[in-house]
């Protein structure tokens, strides 16, 4: 989630070769389960299907952004291009709910009008389905721990391996004992994880699009810290705020103690070498103010109020 700072470092290359290689078995497992499931009227088996043809997409998607993301930083992206792949996790999240959506429209469709189904046919599929699941994952998995981008394209996989366990055990008990309405029930368990899962993980990538302030940051412990700095007599105008997945920023109009204008600049790269090393911002842009002719109508936060109270 956003607020996940840990580094795993895969190589880029090595890293969108397994991409790729996801991708392609992917895609191949997605025509063989269209093929068992209208073959075998499982229900089940085709929104397996239709579930993994969209986790290709996601690592297609997830894929374009990683290559995306490497560009320099430009003179119409000052930024640079890594917030592209909070973009990817968002769409791959909506897809992944309307997925969600129409897999419960579906099932309940077929609890009403339940159709037979050819068990024996479903449960080999799935089995094949579990297996490359279970690869694509592996593929994935430790470009998950730092990415939001691969994260939302593996929990897409993820969900996928539990829906062919979950066609497994419909196939299964239909053949023993004939239970038709198990296959549109799994098929609702499917839909329910996969609304939950997205609904839990779509929040801190919105988060970060709308420039809210990073998770694991105390807003109010950077102010003061900021306000505590030697030679800082208030502090007012502060935005935090993510840059991307990894890194955070924050911008403030530092109010410099009387009799200190001198040592401004100084003052400055103290609170930023402070900001870096308690907080992890490594990106902090201070503008300095002197305490005669301070912002008389800026709350702390960037909010218009009252005068701001100087410390001391």
């Amino acid at each position: 989630m956003a607020g996940h700072h840990h580094h795993h470092h895969v190589d880029p290359e090595a890293g969108d070769r397994r991409v790729i290689a996801a991708i392609g078995v992917n895609l191949a497992l997605t025509v063989a389960q269209v093929a068992g499931g209208i073959l075998s009227g499982s229900l089940a088996l085709i929104a397996d299907a239709l579930h993994n043809f969209s986790d290709a997409v996601s690592l297609i998607i997830a894929f374009a952004a990683r290559r995306i993301a490497r560009r320099p930083r430009d003179m119409s992206m000052t930024f640079g291009y890594g917030r592209v792949e909070v973009v990817a996790a968002l769409v791959n999240y909506t897809t992944l709910i309307v997925i969600g959506l129409y897999l419960l429209w579906e099932a309940g469709a077929r609890l009403l009008d339940p159709q037979p189904v050819e068990g024996w046919l479903v449960v080999a599929i799935a089995g094949v389905a579990l297996a490359v699941d279970l690869v694509t994952a592996a593929l994935t998995y430790a470009m998950s721990k730092s990415s939001v981008n691969i994260r939302a394209a593996f929990l897409h996989n993820v969900a996928d391996a539990l829906g062919s366990v979950a066609v497994i055990v419909a196939g299964t008990l239909i053949l023993l004992f004939g239970w038709w309405l198990v296959d549109p029930l799994v098929t609702a368990l499917i839909a329910g994880y996969i609304l939950w899962q997205s609904a839990r993980e779509i929040g801190p990538v919105i988060r970060i699009l709308m420039l809210g302030s990073p998770p694991d940051v105390d807003g109010g412990a950077v102010i003061a810290a900021m306000r505590g700095a030697d030679g800082v007599r208030d502090v007012h105008h502060v935005h935090l705020w993510q840059m991307d997945e990894h890194r955070s920023a924050v911008d403030a109009h530092l109010v410099i103690a009387p009799g200190r204008w001198g040592e401004a600049d100084a003052v400055k790269r103290a609170v930023k070498r402070d900001l870096a090393a308690r907080f992890g911002i490594a990106h902090a842009t201070l503008e300095t103010e002197c305490a005669r002719h301070a912002c008389p109508d800026v709350a702390a936060g960037g909010r218009p109020g009252p005068a701001a109270v100087p410390r001391g």
